[in-house]
């Protein structure tokens, strides 16, 4: 079974909650129901699962009135062999964008506050006043129980759980962050085992099923495999939830992005999904995207300067997969072996390996922008602010110089900045250079 740090935060939400519910949002597959499901069989006393796609006519709990002691009495009609128990019952309601009223219902369940209930769903996006389109083609308003629920959006595994997946123990981890800390150089073997580990991880990423299956098999055909029948399933949500005149502009945006990472300067470009391509044609397709947990978006700044989200350029963005097994399988199986040969050369491997540092520090929780100055004569990849400032990320496939980190350093004076290559830890001033994996450790 794979270790989740998701679970941890389960435990925290549990301890902390004042009358609120836990929302639960990302995209579909990334583990969402086994982990709360495993939560619930082991830590309350009763658990009483709700799921409306594989029980559609348990929607109707959530029809009438929406008091909580309404709501308990009608999901002990519907499963009859549940048992409440005070402060101690756990009400998992999944799959909850298919029914808008149960989304609704959560305010008045935080407030009666008998039992614990978390919800999980994918298309809750902050940006959708709509969420999902109903099998009768007619749209439902949510009403967003604003106050009463707390939102946190889970991700595939992440690169440090991939390697506790693959044998490495948290004490091991913890060593490898002392050469971090105190900035010393690796012993070779130590540092090749982790490139080896990273490049396994490109190819591999964090879906569970994906991983599952490479550890049981040791074989990159069959986790290919399952990464394209998930892709196939994220084309079936499109067309399920999506309105019809959007599902080809989200399928045509979402394949387009491997052209995107593989051009030398990656934002992304409307005239990359068709010729003619425009915002105000594909605008509503990212936001589908990203409201489906599918895609992320990171935005240029017009001045690097804190705060960082007072200077971002709406217009100005790049778009990343927010998992990079199936970012890499989108380019194919043999872009994958080469990747794990580190025979791949030209912009797409940038673009990759921009992508992989994205997916290691989106799921540490960094809000994350990009800077390319006026002149297209400075490019920094990422950047995010903390208590020193901002700090810059400057992301090479390869060990090539890095004349815009150099740039940036002598305008902008930053605390630290990260280069980020396939060698070793070194440090030219402010500028510290790093092993790729150790992304997970900023």
């Amino acid at each position: 079974m794979l270790r989740r740090k998701f679970y941890d935060i389960l435990l925290n939400w549990r301890r902390t909650k004042k009358n609120e519910c836990l929302l639960v949002k990302g995209a579909r597959q990334i583990g969402k129901t086994f982990i709360i499901d495993q939560f619930g069989k082991t830590e309350y006393s009763s658990y009483i699962y709700i799921n409306f796609i594989e029980s559609p006519e348990q929607k109707h709990i959530f029809d009438g009135s929406l008091e909580a002691k309404e709501i308990y009495k009608k999901i002990s009609i519907y499963l009859p062999n549940i048992n409440y128990v005070d402060n101690n019952t756990l009400i998992f309601i999944d799959e909850i964008q298919s029914c808008p009223r149960a989304r609704t219902a959560l305010k008045f369940l935080a407030l009666d506050n008998k039992y614990d209930v978390i919800a999980s769903g994918s298309l809750l996006g902050l940006h959708y006043n709509k969420l999902v389109e109903m099998e009768k083609e007619e749209e439902v308003s949510i009403s967003i129980p604003v106050g009463y629920e707390r939102e946190i959006e889970m991700f595939s595994l992440d690169f440090e759980e991939f390697l506790w997946a693959n044998g490495i123990s948290e004490n091991a981890i913890n060593q490898l962050k002392e050469y971090f800390t105190e900035k010393k150089f690796i012993e070779e073997y130590i540092n090749n085992h982790y490139l080896n580990l990273l490049r396994t991880f490109l190819i591999v990423g964090g879906m569970p099923e994906v991983v599952n299956n490479y550890l049981s098999s040791n074989n990159f055909q069959k986790s290919y495999s399952t990464q394209q029948k998930i892709l196939k399933a994220y084309e079936y949500d499109i067309d399920h939830y999506a309105k019809n005149i959007e599902k080809p502009k989200i399928k045509n945006c979402y394949y387009s992005i491997p052209r995107q990472l593989a051009k030398e300067y990656t934002k992304f470009q409307y005239k990359s999904i068709e010729k003619n391509g425009s915002s105000r044609k594909y605008a509503n397709s990212i936001e589908w995207l990203i409201d489906a947990g599918l895609v992320k978006r990171v935005n240029n700044l017009s001045v690097p300067l804190m705060p960082l989200v007072a200077y971002e350029k709406e217009e100005d963005f790049k778009i990343y997969v927010s998992d990079i097994g199936l970012l890499t399988s989108m380019f194919g199986y043999p872009t994958q072996t080469a990747l794990y040969n580190d025979t791949l050369s030209g912009a797409a491997k940038g673009g990759i390996y921009e992508n992989l540092i994205f997916d290691i520090l989106i799921k540490k929780g960094k809000k994350l922008n990009y800077y390319k100055n006026q002149n297209n004569t400075q490019e920094i990849e990422f950047l995010y602010e903390n208590e020193s400032g901002v700090i810059p990320i400057e992301v090479k496939s390869s060990r090539g110089q890095t004349i815009s980190l150099n740039e940036f350093i002598k305008d902008y004076n930053p605390q630290i900045a990260y280069k980020l290559i396939t060698g070793n830890i070194g440090q030219t001033g402010k500028k510290l250079t790093l092993p790729l994996y150790m992304a997970m450790f900023l």
